[in-house]
């Protein structure tokens, strides 16, 4: 999974990145990669507490270092397309395994799913409707519901929270990612449709 990563964070590097050194924000994002690495091999674990902490553990790490990558990129007036691409990555990817393991260890229904079905559905959505792939600027908005996602997420998938608690956070976390996806569609419908 890291190799992978690596290899298409490399292949973006050359066309989206313009500065002679990968940087110091671009380091965290693979730091945060790794993490997200870890928490891809604790899917085919059993289903048991240590490996559900392990996955909040990992999880909770790459978030954190979020916030990191962001503040060094403006710190060191390193910041790029490619920076901001591959923090998106990172946090889709991210999202869509908590999502997996809060279902396979019965958290969730496989609903929770779509939690990170829908930025891959939106990417793709982008090659079947010309509109869709216009530039997008960050909003808060954005930032904030997808740091609720994980959360959300990550108590879900927590040994302490149960049934039917844990699915009502990843239920109400979904919703609040589906609301700002919509919100985006309907920006994106308005200026380039």
């Amino acid at each position: 999974m890291a190799a992978g990563i690596a290899a298409i964070a490399r292949a973006g590097l050359r066309d989206h990145h313009p500065f002679p050194r990968f940087g110091a924000a671009n380091a965290v994002t693979s730091l945060r990669a790794l993490l997200v690495a870890g928490v891809a091999g604790l899917i085919g674990e059993p289903h048991t507490p240590d490996v559900a902490w392990a996955a909040v553990f990992l999880g909770s790490a790459a978030t954190v270092l979020d916030g990191a990558d962001g503040w060094l990129a403006r710190r060191t007036a390193m910041i790029s397309r490619f920076g901001a691409r591959f923090d998106l990555e990172v946090d889709a990817l991210l999202i869509q395994l908590l999502a997996i393991l809060a279902w396979r260890h019965g958290k969730a229904g496989a609903w929770v799913l779509f939690s990170g079905l829908l930025r891959y559905l939106f990417v793709a959505a982008g090659w079947a409707f010309e509109w869709m792939r216009g530039p997008l600027s960050p909003t808060v908005r954005g930032k904030v519901t997808c740091i609720v996602q994980i959360a959300g997420l990550l108590i879900a998938l927590s040994p302490i929270v149960a049934s039917p608690r844990s699915d009502a956070v990843a239920a109400a976390a979904l919703i609040a990612l589906a609301g700002s996806f919509a919100l985006d569609v309907n920006r994106l419908w308005r200026q380039y449709a």
